[in-house]
């Protein structure tokens, strides 16, 4: 069997390397849940491309082949290209020998191609693939090995009952990490704690997918944790509890009764303390999505799974919060979760306890904002509130990570599916004028001072070179992109000097700083030294000492920043 991983970036669950989440691996877990001899040969799409004909001729010989993926909610990514509609045709109308499944949320809902455009519906697969998975794969797929494969003989649209019924298959597909390009490198893994949204009692947003999974079905945490250690004993390191629409929802207390059922601390306790025994080592574990309005609503409870979070986590994480607007009018439009007092309450609280600095050089935990354009209701005035709230939060010095400003994708079965992109297109002007507005007046500010001049940030990972810059990355939520002015060995880890900041990354320079190696057009970018005084230390190099240096920049405070990381060989 061949498992063809095209990727998926949904509103609960990221796939894109160097994430891999949980549909390979449950789908390997069901084929070996049935039978563990079976042989699965498990490829990224971009793996595929690099050696197309090899990897065609070598999948022709499978009995079977599943292409998955899927992105509802596309970005740019460093780490991989997701799968084009193009691509997924061509593979079905190229492959002959095996049997040829589709499945990911690309059947459900569509290939979000780009933002401010309805998603692309895929009818044509249904003419080159034998098996069009609507429901859960790793279910239909198990059925169809039963039924000897069989397909007149399945339901593609099957979805599982309950968690007990993927408990194994989780497990059991933990081994496929090891066939992945990213294994042993950067690898991390986005771990499930439920599926569905609380707010589904009220309609959800008008945009989004999670409602249509229904209310939460939340998964055992023993379930969870002796996942995580099956991964973890296959050599993963790199963890996040980010498939779910809200991490401080997990276990709560009447869903079904309340849009924002009582949050359960307990049960986060039972689940981080979990996981960092079952994995001692651990290097990343972080958080993804947080519902505004739970934080807002119960502010004493959201402070103490906040500071949970933060004892067992790993510092630089991010908790994402489902914003979108902060215009009232589009709000109750669209049944959006907070007003914009609301959601300034969760920023300060998270900002209380996750704003000190921890050991990777970024502050704990921080939240991030969404924001998306083209929703019922929107007017120019939407995006000047945005933009005034957005002044607020810096204005009043609380620290945001990351804020996302996408247009709206409609997808099928969400409200915004019949409206389409009407809004969009009548807008494209205002979003295009005050995303650079945003990143201009707030991002930049907002990066300085999260990650001021000569900050250290720990374990960063060089991916791949842009022209004779490298680009690289922490691991883990939403990390910040490094640029590194000059070419370094890839795939390594690496301590780096912040000593620029751009809109949404800064450029950095490896420590120890190799004062008698680096060329006078990297000299001259670190603060304090220009080109001046970088032909300086050109002239006298090679230099021996911090006096020697010293005598030459004449600054005794730069000196004081960089000191503790000169290397002076040569």
């Amino acid at each position: 069997m061949v498992i063809i991983d095209g990727y998926n970036d949904e509103p609960a669950g990221l796939g894109v390397p160097p994430y891999l989440d949980v549909y390979a691996r449950y789908i390997a877990g069901a084929v070996w849940s049935y039978d563990d001899t079976i042989k699965i040969n498990y490829y990224t799409i971009d793996e595929i491309r690099d050696n197309f004909e090899r990897a065609v001729k070598k999948i022709n010989r499978s009995q079977l082949v599943i292409v998955i993926g899927g992105t509802l909610v596309p970005g740019k990514y460093v780490g991989g290209k997701p799968i084009k509609p193009e691509e997924i045709l061509k593979l079905g109308k190229i492959l002959i020998n095996p049997l040829k499944i589709i499945g990911g949320p690309m059947v459900k809902f569509g290939i979000g191609v780009e933002g401010g455009k309805r998603a692309r519906i895929l009818k044509e697969v249904k003419d080159v693939y034998d098996v069009i998975i609507e429901g859960d794969p790793e279910i239909v797929i198990y059925d169809l090995l039963e039924e000897k494969l069989n397909v007149d003989l399945i339901d593609p649209k099957k979805k599982r009952k309950g968690y007990d019924e993927i408990r194994e298959m989780a497990i059991k597909g933990a081994r496929i990490v090891r066939e992945h390009p990213n294994y042993k490198l950067n690898l991390i893994c986005e771990i499930e704690t439920y599926r569905g949204c609380p707010r589904s009692i009220v309609g959800g947003c008008s945009f989004c997918t999670e409602t249509l999974h229904g209310l939460p079905v939340f998964r055992p945490i023993k379930d969870i944790v002796r996942e995580v250690e099956e991964l973890y004993r296959y050599g993963v390191k790199n963890f996040r509890l980010g498939r779910q629409p809200d991490l401080y929802s997990y276990m709560s207390k009447g869903v079904g009764e309340k849009e924002f059922p009582e949050p359960n601390p307990m049960a986060l306790r039972k689940l981080f303390s979990g996981i960092r025994k079952a994995a001692p080592k651990i290097e990343v574990l972080h958080i993804d999505n947080v519902n505004p309005g739970t934080v807002a609503n119960y502010p004493e409870k959201a402070r103490e799974i906040t500071k949970i979070i933060v004892k067992y986590h790993t510092s630089g994480d991010v908790a994402a919060f489902g914003i979108e607007s902060a215009d009232p009018k589009v709000i109750r439009a669209n049944n959006l979760k907070v007003m914009p007092d609301e959601a300034l309450k969760a920023i300060k609280i998270i900002n209380e306890i996750g704003g000190k600095r921890g050991s990777s050089g970024l502050p704990e935990l921080l939240p991030g904002i969404n924001f998306v354009y083209g929703l019922i209701g929107e007017t120019k005035k939407t995006y000047e509130l945005n933009f005034e709230f957005m002044r607020k939060i810096l204005e009043e010095g609380l620290l945001v990570r990351r804020i996302n400003i996408r247009q709206c994708i409609p997808l099928p079965g969400t409200r915004m599916w019949s409206v389409g992109n009407i809004i969009v297109m009548k807008h494209k002007q205002y979003f295009k004028k005050y995303k650079e507005i945003i990143r201009r007046e707030i991002d930049r500010p907002m990066l300085r001072r999260i990650i001021p001049e000569y900050m250290i940030l720990k374990r960063v990972f060089t991916e791949k070179y842009l022209g004779n810059t490298t680009l690289a990355r922490q691991i883990g939520s939403y990390p910040i992109l490094v640029r590194i002015p000059y070419k370094c060995e890839l795939y390594k880890f690496r301590d780096i000097m912040v000593i620029e900041h751009g809109y949404r990354s800064v450029t950095g320079i490896p420590i120890p700083i190799k004062i008698n190696r680096l060329e006078k057009k990297v000299l001259m970018r670190i603060p304090g030294i220009g080109e001046k005084t970088a032909g300086k230390i050109k002239l006298r190099q090679p230099i021996k000492n911090t006096c020697e240096l010293e005598n030459i920049i004449e600054r005794k405070d730069l000196i004081e920043k960089i000191r503790n990381y000169i290397d002076f060989s040569h």
